[in-house]
């Protein structure tokens, strides 16, 4: 079905004969992006004459499908200019039920209405410049957190929701003065918080700590996507909070860092989609200022600690003694990768995890690696037990140092190897990552990366010949292995790895061939300073000077 046919029903058929052509095309263009330019008129046409079949009384089924149309026409930016109206835009904030006073969204019916008008107006509020204008002049951010408060205890309408905050996330992108109005005006931070929560069906353990069910199922797709949505409105919200001005911001911070933490922990429906899930909270936690990132780890309680503790010291049968101490080491693999000086370290571990997994994959590092890096700086800069854990994990104790620092595969070598990368901004919070790790001091730094490493970054800071940041660390001493003491003296500064001594070239000569280098050695040196001093020069002045 072409635009011409949907055309001319719209303007002579009945209701019934107008939804199913309707249907037809968007059947047919479901799929469709692009559209091709000689019909551009036609289209235009098309959308004026949904928009009157609107204006109508017609059944709820054809009002659905009159916008499945309208949202797959929106698509084309061209033609959104003559029927982006403040009209229009009434009729489909009054479809979205945007406008209405009822506390709660009781007539089931109208959920698939509200759904296709708050797509219809994500893609025109996207590509037309007027709807966003329209969109600040009708207050229609203040209609949508409405709309969200009404969605809040309702998991039935969890498309309703996704789509209102998708449209929220969108005027916060295109207009700062529905930005602001979102955060201040309209208390956006908060709710925006409750609605993420919502997503998670979080259960609190304390105030800042929600309770973590490590066995329970991973969340539906309907849930990732809200959560989603709510972590990128919430980045736009934020995005200047740098400092905390109150207790209340304090208190707002700390509860949505509490959050994080759990959607850090939590996996969605397919690997692609937690990643996805992940890399939105870690945007996010750039914007919460750093004073509240403590939230981040949690102390563990006594008990659980007795409880692993007793895991760790039951003796193993006699008949599976290989098979128990297999889950012997396992159990405490994992208890020192998740555990740190009595604090639950699992938000830490998947950061890093991330992290990693970001190095892997070798491109579009600005993008994808530099906000998971600039958080992990700023932690550890801040938050001592932080930075000491990531050190353990990133920066052992050096028993091996034959290789080269850049050679391997261990965390360390990766990030050493991005400290020389070609784009400078990966280069300097690789560099600065590390160097916040060793405490800032130069002499630690070049023990894990080598002087020809970190040559840049010192050079930045003014650094070459030693010394230590400006940051203030604890004075605890790391302490070296003895293998790392035993090389010591055989370890290139340059490169920051072990060589074999040079081959002595005199050990090999006869006693005459000594001599005689030593007399060739003699007679270059009586010419070199024979010839000092008779090289004389005249200066500016034509004097003599030696």
């Amino acid at each position: 079905m072409d635009a011409e046919g949907a055309l001319n029903t719209l303007r002579g058929g009945d209701a019934g004969a107008i939804e199913r052509v309707l249907r037809e095309y968007s059947e047919e263009h479901r799929a469709t992006f692009k559209f091709e330019l000689e019909d551009e008129e036609k289209r235009k046409k098309l959308c004026e004459g949904i928009f009157k079949v609107l204006e109508k009384d017609i059944t709820t089924s054809c009002q659905v499908t009159c916008l499945e149309a309208l949202r797959i026409l929106s698509r084309d930016k061209k033609i959104l200019v003559p029927v982006t109206t403040k009209e229009n835009m009434q009729m489909l904030i009054r479809l979205a039920k945007l406008d209405n006073s009822e506390d709660i969204l009781e007539d089931v019916a109208d959920f698939p209405v509200i759904v296709e008008s708050l797509k219809c107006l994500c893609n025109i509020v996207f590509n037309s410049q007027m709807a966003q204008k329209l969109s600040l002049e009708l207050n229609l951010a203040a209609m949508l957190c409405n709309l969200l408060r009404k969605c809040k205890d309702q998991q039935v309408i969890s498309d309703i929701k996704c789509f209102d905050l998708r449209l929220l996330f969108l005027l916060s992108l295109l207009q700062t003065d529905i930005r602001s109005q979102l955060r201040y005006e309209l208390q956006g931070l908060p709710l925006l918080t409750q609605a993420l929560e919502s997503a998670f069906s979080i259960k609190w353990a304390d105030e800042y700590e929600a309770a973590i069910d490590h066995n329970g199922p991973p969340l539906s797709p309907q849930e990732t996507d809200c959560a989603i949505e709510a972590l990128k409105a919430l980045f736009n919200v934020t995005v200047d909070s740098w400092n905390v001005h109150s207790e209340s911001d304090s208190h707002q911070f700390r509860v949505m860092a509490a959050v994080l933490r759990y959607c850090l922990l939590t996996m969605g429906p397919t690997e692609d989609k937690t990643e996805e899930l992940h890399s939105n909270a870690v945007n996010l936690l750039s914007n919460v200022p750093v004073s509240c990132l403590d939230v981040l780890i949690s102390p563990l309680a006594q008990d659980e600690i007795a409880q692993e503790a007793t895991t760790l010291d039951e003796p193993p049968q006699e008949a599976e003694t290989g098979q128990d101490e297999s889950r012997e080491e396992e159990a405490n693999l994992k208890y020192n990768t998740m555990v740190y000086n009595g604090m639950n370290m699992e938000a830490i571990r998947v950061l890093l995890d991330f992290m990693e997994k970001r190095i892997d994959k070798g491109s579009c590092y600005r993008e994808g690696l530099t906000p998971v890096l600039s958080l992990l700086t700023e932690c550890s800069r801040a938050h001592r037990n932080i930075r000491k854990f990531i050190k353990d994990q990133v920066l052992p104790p050096l028993r091996d140092v034959t290789n080269r620092p850049e050679v391997g595969s261990t965390v360390r070598n990766k990030l050493v190897r991005l400290m020389t990368h070609v784009d400078l901004g990966v280069k300097q919070i690789a560099a600065e990552f590390l160097f916040v790790l060793c405490k800032e001091r130069v002499d630690s730094l070049l023990k894990y990366t080598g002087y020809g490493n970190a040559a840049g970054l010192l050079a930045a800071r003014g650094l070459l010949a030693g010394g230590r940041g400006d940051h203030w660390y604890s004075d605890d001493e790391d302490t070296d292995t003895e293998e790392y003491k035993s090389a010591k003296p055989n370890i290139n500064l340059i490169t920051g790895h072990l060589e074999e001594p040079m081959p002595n070239p005199i050990d090999e000569m006869t006693e005459e061939q000594k001599e005689y280098e030593a007399m060739k050695l003699v007679n270059m040196l009586d010419k070199l300073s024979r010839c000092s001093l008779h090289y004389i020069t005249l200066d500016s002045d034509g004097l003599e000077r030696r």
